[in-house]
């Protein structure tokens, strides 16, 4: 049987489906007709494998307690080891609901009250949300742009912030959301052997691993066996697949020691088997979906080109960041003059457009917009077309 989701240029009415990014914008304080590029979450169908095993699997009609056996994990470690040059072992793998909730679970394994997590700003927002929420002090070595257009990490205030302020924790995203960086090995090497000598833990987010358009997607546990040794290694094709809503995503703990941590907080969160559609999802995606993703990938990096363009020649004081991972395009409005929340009523009244405000990615996101591309060219257009004339 062939792939039958391919047409990426399809517009899919997605209103009224319970769906968060096209059904909430008047709960979420946006006007109702906003045209939405905001939550990672792509306006694509999934591929038609994955479509057809949930579809096989409703039909058995009985949903109690499931599990699944080795089979699923040589599917995972599979495409670990093709797409990423990753070998795995079935004992490190531990499942969660959501990468979010793994990043919970490790502050409360790995830190206590008050303790110190370091995080790199401007970062995926949850990261310190979790970190404040139980009660942990986050401290930030921000990125910084240099000539190149790029972000980049200043290694010396690295150590200094761990050293000062007794950091335990830190929360590396690789591929980095929003900045759009896919960290080189050097990069990577060098945070580890400071993390290595500081006996710092580090939870690595991957989700946005299989959107790198520049350089390659290097797994931080896979450098040395020092790094895999202090390494949270968290992974999920809900991004690659658009699969968020099975609430699955595949942990991977190589030391002992931190697993059994790990575990612990699990157990006492009350979390045993997940939901038995994310796991037949997760099956169908790494084992039939090679087709379907690297055809969405082809037509992403094609969008992310286009948005480039478009803001070059129509946008006069947007700068868009030099992206080499994620579908997330960081746009800097900084040079069209407008403050904050001048910015803000722009984006959302005069362009009706729900967007990530820099400003949730901490301090260093203000004047800046996130922008998802993960959709129909046409939705792209209508979103660009829309801030041209606002602006």
């Amino acid at each position: 049987m062939a792939e039958r989701n391919l047409d990426f240029d399809k517009v899919i009415n997605r209103k009224n489906t319970r769906c968060l990014k096209y059904d909430f914008a008047v709960k979420r304080g946006k006007p109702a007709d906003v045209l939405p590029l905001w939550v990672a979450d792509m306006d694509f169908e999934t591929s038609s494998y994955v479509e057809d095993a949930l579809v096989e699997r409703a039909k058995e009609g009985i949903f109690g307690y499931s599990e699944v056996q080795t089979p699923y994990f040589e599917i995972v470690a599979n495409w670990m080891k093709t797409h990423h040059n990753w070998e795995i072992q079935e004992d490190w793998l531990i499942k969660t609901p959501g990468v979010v909730f793994a990043l919970a679970m490790a502050v409360k394994a790995y830190t206590h009250p008050g303790d110190s997590v370091l995080i790199q700003l401007p970062v995926y927002y949850p990261f310190a949300e979790v970190i404040q929420d139980n009660g942990r002090k986050v401290v930030s070595n921000t990125l910084y742009q240099g000539e190149d257009n790029r972000y980049h990490i200043d290694f010396q205030d690295f150590e200094k912030k761990i050293v000062e302020e007794n950091v335990k924790l830190f929360f590396l995203c690789n591929p980095h959301n929003p900045v759009g960086r896919v960290w080189s090995a050097e990069e990577l090497e060098k945070l580890g052997d400071i993390c290595v000598k500081h006996s710092v833990t580090v939870v690595s987010d991957e989700i946005h691993q299989d959107f790198v358009f520049k350089g390659k997607h290097q797994v931080f546990a896979g450098l040395k066996k020092e790094f895999q040794e202090i390494s949270i290694t968290c992974t999920s094709p809900s991004k690659t697949f658009n699969l968020a809503s099975m609430m699955i995503s595949n942990i991977f703990i190589p030391n002992p020691e931190l697993r059994q941590k790990f575990q612990k907080q699990l157990d006492a969160a009350g979390i045993s088997q997940l939901g038995v559609m994310g796991l037949v999802a997760v099956e169908a995606a790494y084992s039939k979906g090679e087709e379907w993703y690297q055809a969405m990938h082809t037509y992403v990096e094609a969008n992310i080109a286009y948005t480039k363009e478009y803001v070059e020649k129509y946008l006069p004081g947007v700068k868009m960041t030099e992206l080499e991972g994620t579908y997330l395009v960081w746009l800097d409005f900084r040079d069209t003059g407008l403050d904050v929340d001048e910015l803000e009523d722009l984006i959302i009244h005069k362009a009706g457009l729900w967007l990530d405000s820099g400003k949730i990615f901490g301090k260093a996101g203000e004047g800046f917009q996130r922008i998802n591309v993960a959709c129909p060219r046409a939705t792209l257009t209508e979103a660009m077309e829309r801030i041209r004339k606002a602006l």
